[in-house]
């Protein structure tokens, strides 16, 4: 494990692999290097080709975490891992990851391509929407010590899971990990922001994102997703949509490794 130095000092752990272009892997909610092997797995996939950069987001696993809390922090982060880089790097981003690699790309960092799978994007009335205090739900849980109502809320109104189904979660070896960090799922909503609103996207929202970008969905995902994915590709100009065949809101490394060479080996 190595680690950078972010902007207001917080230590961000990261593992990196092979040599060459800079292809960093940003997880989604709840996700870090200890509860998803699938960024390491790319990595030592694409030894041959890429310096793949699978890191802990601030707040989870063996990265720092410095209040107060903004979106701003992450993508100095991702700068900070662009530094250790030396070069332009393709961001890949899980999910709600790939809110902040598009953040990111807005914000002027050096990149040079972007691959977005599955943003979580609500344009339609395809599934309830976000509570519109959905953050501060999430804080005042986290405030007040109630992590696993945190945990919960994400669970049921983000995740869609039914509710019916969290006592059997909270007794399987996966809740543990979530109540740990469920501090950070709130930086997730700030986010996404509107964008599981119902509504369209704003038309200033990466109107600065220039560089190519690669929005993929499985093809068995749920349609909420998959009408989201194509209403990301719909608001970047360049931007494409590709449906990975048999996957749902996450997919394998074998599978995704290709992909990202192929889309890199292009911009």
């Amino acid at each position: 494990m190595s680690t950078v130095t972010s902007a207001d000092g917080t230590a961000i752990a990261f593992e990196a692999y092979g040599q060459g272009r800079p292809l960093i892997l940003i997880d989604g909610a709840t996700a870090h290097r200890a509860v998803n092997p699938v960024n390491d797995e790319v990595g030592k996939l694409l030894t041959d080709s890429f310096r793949t950069y699978a890191y802990d987001r601030r707040g989870r696993g063996e990265s720092g975490d410095t209040a107060p809390y903004a979106i701003q922090r992450e993508i100095e982060d991702i700068a900070a891992l662009i530094e250790d880089a030396g070069q332009p790097a393709v961001l890949f981003g899980w999910s709600s990851g790939s809110l902040l690699a598009l953040d990111a790309a807005a914000a002027g960092l050096p990149i040079a391509g972007l691959v977005l799978f599955e943003p979580p994007v609500v344009v339609d009335d395809v599934r309830p929407p976000l509570p519109s205090d959905y953050v501060e739900q999430l804080e005042t849980f986290v405030a007040e010590g109630r992590r696993d109502q945190a945990a919960e809320l994400f669970m049921t109104a983000a995740a869609m899971m039914p509710a019916e189904a969290i006592p059997g979660m909270k007794q399987s070896p996966y809740w543990a990990p979530v109540e740990e960090i469920a501090h950070t799922i709130s930086y997730d909503g700030r986010i996404m922001g509107t964008t599981m609103s119902g509504n369209p996207l704003p038309a200033d929202r990466w109107a600065d994102v220039k560089v190519p970008v690669l929005v993929l969905y499985g093809d068995q995902t749920w349609p909420a997703l998959s009408a989201g994915a194509r209403a990301v590709a719909e608001h970047l100009p360049t931007a494409t949509l590709k449906a990975i065949p048999g996957e749902n809101h996450g997919t394998e490394a074998a599978t995704l490794a290709p992909v990202l060479r192929e889309f890199a080996d292009l911009t």
